[in-house]
């Protein structure tokens, strides 16, 4: 469990990068909190500066749109989808809960 920011220092429609490993983009849009890995998975970007609307946060290079709830792309030129990861609010602080790095057999 990683601990963010307090909820009062999140505004809805902003984000936050948390630098870790990888680095993780936290948004708070339409009510709710939303946890993804912040490197978009097409070309090196950092999704937490990209254009938010809504559920979907826009590539700041590419265009490429990643819906919050699900990771996957929703146009080209992505078409691997981003990790979502659990994010609680306990006692006014919000933490992300990073999901297990997933593995390929070889």
């Amino acid at each position: 469990m990683i601990p963010v920011c307090r909820l009062e220092d999140l505004p809805e429609g902003e984000s936050v990068r948390i630098d870790s490993m990888p680095p993780i983009a936290v948004f708070h849009t339409d009510g709710s909190l939303y946890a993804i890995d912040d490197t978009c998975t097409h070309q090196d970007a950092s999704l937490s500066e990209g254009f938010l609307e809504g559920c979907l946060v826009e590539c700041p290079l590419h265009e490429a749109s990643f819906d919050l709830r699900t990771g996957v792309p929703t146009c080209a030129p992505a078409r691997r989808p981003v990790r979502t990861h659990r994010v609680t609010v306990d006692d006014g602080m919000i933490h992300v809960h990073p999901a297990a790095e997933e593995t390929t057999a070889a």
